[in-house]
């Protein structure tokens, strides 16, 4: 008898050992599904990632021998996980702090973690029954059918096309389109055994076309030189940072080197932060790879994730994939190239739920094991990437100029402090902002505005007594969403209707306080009732389409006026933006993190690069309090390498990235004072262990979220220190607390360097 070991979907911890009944011994092997029993009936989907000839001895905590119970049955005939793919989910598992279940859940779609959540998509075809297949018998069916004059209209059209193609299928619409026919007459047909039905599976990805390589652009001088520093840092790196302005045509570099990939027979993983990113980029890679090119991310459907993952495991799968962060989970055979476009992005970052892992440094990790090279791509790199970098850990090739020399945006401060005091300004938008965007829109040009918070105001707020409407599972206050006339809680969902009075003293003054994208989307078709005006936000990008079709409209000129959050600043390229009004950088400054300035410049530099990018120079309003910050200049002057500088004497300072690692130790539980005697003992602990370098535990900025508590620990690990010790460390003391009985339901999660 052989023996298994499996991951099972579950945030468990380790593998788990099943005996392999004898009729499918000769199917076993690492990387195919099987179905494993846990408890008395529960069945689960799990992964198969060693054999055994002999029986492996399993035992418990308490050092007992484990009972082998046999697997229940096999759900392919070949592996659906590549030996590297399995490779890089212990990685990601051993330094994620992630037990392999979350990542066996993150990483396969749906479909492939149940026995019967797929089906193939088919499409219904028609072909002659077996008696009437012969010549004669043909001839014999039109005579029958003289008398029926539209069923034999039918037959004789299906006759003419089967014989057009004998080895093309014909559907049962093709076949009442092509014969004009009702579909009661091709019925008639089938009900008489003329013609019988069968289903054919059709895949549902549809065909980019043919390749265009002659469609690659010629590179510019400078993109010529960037390149061909880029190949020249390859033999010395196997990372490559592009550090280029925006609009310098980066795009046109990766696609010089995905070809130069392709003709050496490799295969290329193209990394975007958004998914609103892959819209434009879709379009432009589709123009010259045609169907070499596939699409994966979260907005697809379950069914269409499960087929691009066939086809890459299939001889003749995609030789690049373009996707969101989940694309790293992609099985790929030949990869040569790893292209993580506006690395700095914090949304290659998961957050919720586990594995909370890095797409960018999961991209790296896994380019090496493969034998790849990696090319990190940007105008504003993360203090980590431009660290490696300029220590020579990582290649760096720079580019400073845009695309036919194209001036830089001129980014002009708007003192609201000062116009405030004065009277000149009420309300988000100042003189200068609203003169700029009344001149963009009479010469016909686009206006873009940013403001990073949805929804119509951050909170409603009682004029007479102060009442502020909270979320009952959330420790935050609710946003208020006109469109809708609800409060919302943006961590739970929780929604709340919108009181008419307030409930402590009865007054009718509720006021929204604060601007979201929602009340500036209407102040400005107040103020502008000629704009064309659009919004993009969460609220209005949720369907699958949502984003093709806003970046479309003002691509196209049928809007001129886009606002939006964050996701507006994120390599998006339009031809006709010459205003971009950023409306209030203080509330990215004054946030509470050690992020918050690199954060801001990124998001700050990142919106303005999306102004006069054709054509003349663009125009950039900054609206802040605090003109006189640094990072306020060193936005207005394009000057990266001062920021740089500057932040990276103070992160050397405070023991942070890129000097010390980052984890944090998060405990929640429904009862308070049982979290936080979980925090206080893990604290004490790990104190024992690792001295000085832990802090805490102390409440995050939001210490409440769905009905649960929770606390923080922050681990300060310098470069150098034994992780993997570290690691273990974490591990044994995780395992003493819950051994605790009242810590039974407590819950201890990790995150590694953290955003």
């Amino acid at each position: 008898m052989k023996y298994i070991d499996v991951i099972l979907p579950l945030p468990l911890d380790g593998i788990f050992t099943y005996a392999v009944p004898n009729e499918w011994e000769a199917w076993m092997q690492p990387g195919i599904r099987v179905l494993a029993p846990l408890g008395g009936k529960k069945t689960y989907t799990a992964l198969v990632t060693a054999v055994y000839d002999e029986r492996p001895e399993r035992f418990n905590r308490d050092g007992k021998a484990v009972e082998i119970k046999d697997i229940k049955g096999i759900m392919d005939n070949a592996p659906i996980l590549l030996p590297a793919q399995l490779k890089l989910w212990q990685w990601m598992s051993d330094y994620y702090l992630s037990p392999l279940g979350d990542i066996f859940k993150a990483a396969l779609p749906a479909g492939l973690k149940a026995e019967d959540n797929y089906r193939p998509k088919t499409e219904t075809c028609i072909r002659l029954t077996e008696r009437y297949l012969n010549e004669q018998a043909m001839h014999v069916a039109l005579d029958i059918l003289t008398r029926a004059t539209a069923q034999k209209k039918v037959l004789e059209t299906f006759l003419r096309m089967y014989f057009e193609n004998p080895e093309k299928s014909i559907t049962r619409e093709e076949l009442t389109n092509e014969s004009h026919a009702t579909a009661s007459s091709v019925k008639a047909l089938i009900d008489r055994g003329f013609l019988e039905t069968y289903e054919r599976e059709v895949g549902r990805l549809g065909s980019g076309g043919e390749p265009h390589p002659e469609a690659i652009k010629p590179l510019s001088d400078a993109q010529a030189t960037a390149y061909n520093q880029i190949q020249l840092q390859f033999f010395r790196h196997n990372v490559v940072l592009l550090h280029g302005v925006t609009s310098s045509g980066k795009t046109e570099i990766y696609i010089h080197t995905i070809q130069k990939t392709l003709d050496e027979g490799r295969q290329v993983l193209y990394l975007l932060p958004e998914i609103a990113l892959t819209v434009q980029m879709m379009d432009r890679l589709r123009s010259v790879f045609g169907d070499r090119l596939g699409i994966y991310h979260s907005r697809y459907s379950d069914a269409e994730r499960v087929e691009i993952w066939q086809k890459q495991l299939s001889a003749h799968p995609y030789d690049i994939i373009l996707g969101a962060r989940s694309a790293v989970f992609l099985p790929f055979q030949r990869l040569g190239l790893v292209i993580v476009d506006e690395e700095h992005e914090t949304s290659f970052k998961q957050q919720d739920p586990a594995p909370r892992y890095h797409a960018r440094s999961v991209a790296i990790v896994m380019a090496q094991m493969a034998g790849a090279k990696t090319l990190l791509g940007t105008a504003t790199p993360s203090m980590e990437s431009y660290h490696n970098a300029q220590r020579g850990k990582y290649g760096l090739v720079t580019l400073s100029t845009r695309y036919k020399d194209i001036e830089l945006p001129e980014i002009e401060i708007v003192d609201v402090k000062d116009l405030h005091r004065r009277k000149m300004m009420k309300g988000p938008f100042s003189p200068q902002l609203l003169a700029a965007i009344r001149q963009a829109l009479g010469r016909d040009q686009q206006v873009i505005l940013f403001q990073n918070r949805r929804g119509f105001a951050p909170m409603i707020e009682c004029k007479v007594c102060g009442w502020v409407p909270h979320c009952q599972n959330c420790d935050v206050s609710l946003t208020l969403h006109k469109n809708t006339n609800v409060l919302t809680c943006h961590y739970c969902g929780y929604t709340y209707p919108v009181p008419t009075v307030c409930p402590c003293c009865g007054s009718d003054e509720l006021k929204g306080r604060g601007y979201g994208t929602e009340k500036i989307e209407d102040q400005i078709r107040d103020l502008f009732p000629e704009a064309r005006v659009a919004r993009m936000d969460l609220d209005t990008t949720r369907t699958r389409n949502a984003y093709e079709r806003l970046i479309g409209d003002f691509a196209s000129g049928k809007t001129n006026v886009l606002i939006g959050t964050q996701m507006i600043s994120k390599g998006l390229d339009f031809d006709r933006v010459a205003v971009v009004g950023i409306l209030d950088a203080d509330t990215m400054l004054n946030y509470p993190d050690f992020r918050a300035y690199e954060h801001a410049f990124m998001m700050m530099a990142q919106v303005s690069g999306r102004a006069g990018r054709k054509g003349e120079r663009g125009l950039v309003l900054l609206q802040t309090r605090n003109k006189d910050l640094s990072v306020i200049q060193e936005v207005v002057h394009h000057d990266y390498p001062s920021f740089y500088e500057e932040l990276l004497e103070e992160r050397r300072q405070f023991r942070y990235p890129p000097f010390y690692h980052l984890v944090y130790v998060n405990l929640r539980h429904a009862k308070e004072p049982l979290v936080d005697s979980a925090a206080i003992y893990m604290g004490s602990l790990l104190r024992k262990a690792l001295g000085d370098r832990v802090l805490g535990p102390d409440k995050p900025g939001v210490a409440r979220v769905k009905a649960l508590h929770l606390r923080k620990l922050v681990l300060k690990l310098e470069l150098g220190i034994d992780l993997h010790r570290v690691r273990q460390c974490l591990r044994d003391i995780q395992q003493t607390i819950m051994q605790d009985k009242r810590y039974a339901s407590l819950q201890i999660f990790y995150d590694v360097d953290p955003l």
